[in-house]
């Protein structure tokens, strides 16, 4: 079972317990909702990608995953925190396709392990310092990974290799996992932390002075 898979399944069950309703209220989803999100991009692997010419879409690894951040653009406060979730994701796929294209060894077995589980990673840092919020942190997360291996496969073309582009294939998928989880991880463990700071710094309502007069209490 592939890394993106056994995430969905923690997700699942911390979605199941409870544990994630705070992050669900955050991004306008309900538990019933999030369960059945998670369990259409599990079945939607299992289907026959769609085909347009050289492009093939994978249900669950692609088009389900695009529909959950159009949704969260939809539900967004304002124009604002959706310009910047869409900049977000594009500068986050910028970055992670340099990386994959200008630092990342050529051959993935020079690594000691599958390198898209780094552009995961590192897509998710970014997306967490540029999403800001829960939405916008999933937002710049999943859709950057996957402007990232389209801009691969176009620079492919131009350069004339002919392939065909996954979209949302096993790979990439688990980056965009990676990424768009780890950007929601950050964004709750940090504005949580921050909120408590915030409260604990907050000086306690101080009690009205009790003034005596003529024996009584005012």
């Amino acid at each position: 079972m592939s890394i993106g898979m056994v995430l969905l399944m923690i997700a699942a069950i911390l979605v199941f317990f409870g544990v994630a309703q705070r992050v669900l209220d955050r991004m306008y989803l309900s538990d019933r909702a999030a369960l059945l999100l998670i369990a259409l991009m599990f079945l939607g692997t299992l289907i026959p990608n769609l085909q347009f010419g050289g492009v093939q879409i994978n249900i669950g690894g692609a088009l389900i995953p695009a529909g959950i951040c159009i949704y969260l653009l939809i539900r967004a406060g304002t124009n604002r925190e959706r310009l910047r979730a869409l900049a977000g994701a594009a500068l986050t796929g910028a970055l992670v396709f340099f990386l994959s294209a200008y630092i990342l060894p050529d051959e993935p077995e020079q690594l000691p392990f599958d390198p898209m589980y780094l552009n995961g990673v590192i897509a998710g840092l970014i997306a967490y310092a540029l999403g800001r919020s829960r939405r916008g942190a999933f937002i710049c997360g999943v859709l950057g990974v996957m402007l990232a291996d389209i801009a691969t496969a176009v620079i492919n073309r131009i350069n004339g290799i002919e392939q065909i582009l996954y979209l949302g294939g096993a790979g990439v998928f688990d980056a965009m996992m990676i990424a768009g989880l780890l950007a929601v991880f950050l964004a709750e463990l940090v504005g949580e932390t921050l909120e408590r700071i915030a409260r604990g710094k907050a000086e306690p309502a101080q009690a009205s002075p009790i003034h005596i007069h003529n024996g009584r209490k005012k």
